[in-house]
């Protein structure tokens, strides 16, 4: 890129990282069994129920444009990146698969999400087949060990985050049991940040980084994962649901602890939120009752915190030209929708 190119926008570096990931993406989805593989290529919007094309949207597709970032962080060229970019993919898409069942939600990305349309079981068996597929990409790549090493580590904290997550809908929301909002910080880094560091390092990790740099991007990914899923939190009260696809106040109806409404309850102006969330059709006083306990303000404070951070970690590593920008660009589109 010469000076006088203006950088990508975010849509377009997503798109380009995107195509160049698909072909191989396609390629590793085609080698399950042919029911397993279209239980996938559904959950990337590739096909309707049955196998019939379409065109349906398949995510973002962050977590694979940080894998091919990465290596091209470390001086690669950006192919290099592809393998990570596959593996964090299919285990992205694996965790989702998995999330919908235990969370009971039955739309993905405005359809029926997989376990609703082909079953609880099949639902199960295709997201592990993703997950074997992820670990058979990585261990193909020459750097193999140290790359499997790196998503297993990644997976073992998604799974600790998954199961606070979990155990954190039984606690309640006030006494010496409550959820604090350090433990639920705790659980997003692992549960969000943890696969986006990967992301990143992984790619790095194939372009043959050095560890301090993959280091840097693994934690610039986490503090990455926690902003986005702080501003995912207030969106997900007061968010327009033309923009976010959910219903507003839908997290309140289903009573999840995010950390807006954890920072309200640890106010003395939060003290009748509990009865608010128990109530059905009281969301909207919830919501009101939240802002004015502060818990809106101290999530995206929360949130800008974790992104200075996270920028400053990429601004102070040693990476190639030109990839800082780019990886600043991906940070402020995923946490710049409220900030």
């Amino acid at each position: 890129m010469t000076a006088l190119q203006a950088p990508p926008a975010a849509p377009e570096l997503l798109a380009h990282c995107a195509g160049l990931v698909r072909p191989a993406l396609r390629q590793a989805v085609g080698r399950l069994h042919p029911w397993l593989g279209e239980m996938a290529a559904y959950s990337f919007g590739w096909c309707e129920v049955g196998g019939a094309p379409a065109t349906a949207s398949g995510g973002k597709g962050v977590r694979q444009a940080l894998a091919v970032l990465g290596a091209r962080a470390a001086g690669a060229d950006e192919h290099a990146g592809i393998p990570a970019a596959v593996a964090v993919e299919l285990v992205h898409v694996f965790s989702l698969l998995h999330d919908d069942i235990m969370d009971g939600d039955a739309t993905r990305r405005r359809r029926p999400a997989v376990w609703k349309a082909y079953g609880t079981g099949p639902a199960v068996l295709a997201g592990d087949a993703l997950f074997a597929l992820a670990v058979e990409t990585l261990a193909a790549v020459p750097q193999g060990a140290g790359a499997v090493r790196l998503l297993s580590a990644a997976l073992a904290d998604l799974m600790r985050g998954q199961a606070d997550d979990l155990l954190f809908t039984g606690r309640p929301c006030t006494g010496p049991d409550r959820v604090t909002v350090e433990e639920y910080r705790s659980m997003v880094e692992a549960k969000t940040g943890a696969l986006l560091g990967c992301a990143a390092a992984l790619g790095a990790l194939l372009g043959g980084a050095d560890e301090d740099t993959t280091r840097a991007l693994d934690r610039a990914g986490r503090h990455l994962g926690i902003a986005f899923q702080l501003v995912d939190d207030v969106l997900g009260i007061w968010g327009d649901p033309a923009v976010t696809g959910k219903p507003t106040g839908g997290d309140l109806r289903e009573r999840k602890k995010t950390y807006p409404v954890l920072a309200a309850l640890g106010s003395p102006a939060g003290r009748a939120l509990p009865e608010l969330l128990d109530s059905p059709g009281r969301s909207e006083e919830a919501a009101e009752l939240i802002e004015a306990a502060g818990g809106r303000t101290a999530a995206l404070a929360e949130a800008r915190a974790h992104t200075a951070t996270a920028r400053a970690l990429l601004s102070r590593a040693p990476l190639a030209a030109g990839a800082t920008g780019d990886l600043l660009t991906v940070l402020d589109f995923l946490v710049g929708r409220e900030l």
